[in-house]
């Protein structure tokens, strides 16, 4: 969310960049900025009415306190006074009513995104396209892999829950749990705090990293208890900071999670959609940073090339996107995706996505600091999957089958305990 008073002064920029991410609702622009007028306006009517109130309470403490009690005058002043109020509760009605009415608008725009950022296109700045260890003419997709090693039954999942909620079992859980400590361990190399965290989140804390209302109809919800499941560890991570006053010393903050996440995503399944390539439950590590905005452009750097770091460790073929402005995310000013290959279903997979949020999420997380000069200055965040785990098994079953195995990436084998699986 931004604040009315930086929308004014950059509007012309507010422009540009909403007409970069395809807006269609600029006219709340203008409208965001009549509000705040007319919420100004009433703001100083109420203003002028508690000065009154001030000025008649104390002469009537005046009175009171004076050797020749004037009751005429006391009376004058409580009927005054009785007058005032009356304006006062309506004014402050009022002032409700508009203030919710700014903020419902406020909520509404999405950040502006950074001067790197093209309107329609993907800017393709890394390509790592060689990497292959199979040397299969036609290799199976890791769906029919699944069947051939037996790795995971997505109908035991149906079975249990619904579609979209895979069962791992033997060696790919293994390898399962030996991504995700291997990855949470080259990020607290990487000096990344780990947080074990909740699921489940509150309807403020959704609001606070921008999820909610823009991402709502895609949340679980529990109504019951009024909860919405996590669609990713960054939204508790994040709010374990809301509230807080950083000196500037204390950035950056580094922080990594892993936590299991769920998206309704409705409409996105089909023939074209198979095996683990989408999924309603799926299991992902996090890092996120909270820095100041004279350094928040060095953080989303390195965390390009840390994510970019795990995955050449793990020997496959990548590319990484500058992600257009139509494509962007409510919450983010400029976004990386990372993608690996599928050799054998021939296309491009997400696995991460980088993000630098400017201080659009700070300002609802109430995250600031302290700068050099004692003022207190809204914090950057930057949030990035370090890695999502379904795609990434996915690439790693296809990429590195033989006809009678598959084959382990060296950095696991510790991990896993095995070398293929056969």
């Amino acid at each position: 969310m931004f604040q009315t008073s930086f929308i004014k002064k950059n509007k012309k920029e507010f422009l540009l960049g909403l007409e970069k991410r395809n807006f269609d609702k600029v006219f709340l622009l203008d409208k965001i900025l009549l509000l705040d007028e007319k919420r100004k306006k009433i703001q100083t009517s109420l203003n002028k009415i508690l000065e009154k109130e001030n000025i008649f309470s104390n002469r009537i403490g005046e009175i009171l306190n004076s050797d020749s009690e004037n009751k005429y005058e006391i009376e004058i002043l409580k009927k005054r006074s009785f007058s005032l109020k009356k304006d006062k509760n309506i004014l402050n009605d009022k002032l409700k009513k508009i203030t919710k009415d700014l903020e419902n608008n406020l909520d509404q725009i999405p950040n502006i995104p950074d001067d790197k950022v093209k309107k329609k296109s993907n800017d393709l700045i890394f390509l790592q396209d060689k990497i292959c260890s199979t040397i299969l003419e036609k290799p199976l997709p890791h769906w029919e892999l699944s069947k051939k090693f037996k790795l995971f039954d997505l109908s035991l999942g149906t079975k249990i829950c619904g579609s979209g909620f895979p069962v791992y079992m033997g060696r790919c859980a293994k390898l399962q749990r030996s991504l995700i400590q291997y990855f949470l361990d080259q990020n607290i190399k990487a000096s990344y705090e780990e947080y074990v965290l909740p699921y489940l989140i509150n309807e403020n804390s959704g609001y606070a990293t921008g999820q909610i209302p823009d991402k709502e109809d895609q949340m679980y919800f529990l109504e019951k208890e009024n909860f919405y499941l996590i669609p990713t560890g960054e939204i508790p991570l994040m709010n374990c900071y809301r509230n807080k006053i950083f000196t500037y010393t204390d950035l950056p903050v580094k922080a990594t999670t892993y936590t299991s996440c769920f998206r309704r995503e409705a409409g996105s399944y089909g023939t074209k959609v198979r095996g683990l390539n989408r999924l309603h439950q799926f299991d992902k590590v996090e890092i996120v940073q909270i820095t100041t905005s004279e350094n928040s452009s060095h953080s989303l750097e390195e965390m390009i090339s840390h994510v970019k770091n795990i995955i050449q460790s793990l020997n496959l073929p990548f590319r990484i996107l500058c992600v257009s402005g139509e494509d962007l995310g409510f919450s983010s000013a400029i976004t990386y995706d990372f993608e690996v290959y599928s050799i054998a279903q021939k296309k491009w997979l997400e696995v991460s996505s980088v993000s630098n949020c400017t201080n659009f999420q700070s300002n609802r997380l109430k995250i600031r600091y302290k700068n050099i000069h004692g003022e207190i200055k809204l914090c950057h965040t930057l949030n990035g999957s370090a890695l999502a785990l379904p795609r990434i098994i996915a690439v790693l079953l296809e990429n590195n089958q033989t006809k009678t195995h598959i084959n382990i990436p060296k950095v696991l084998i510790s991990y896993t305990g095995f070398d293929k699986i056969k």
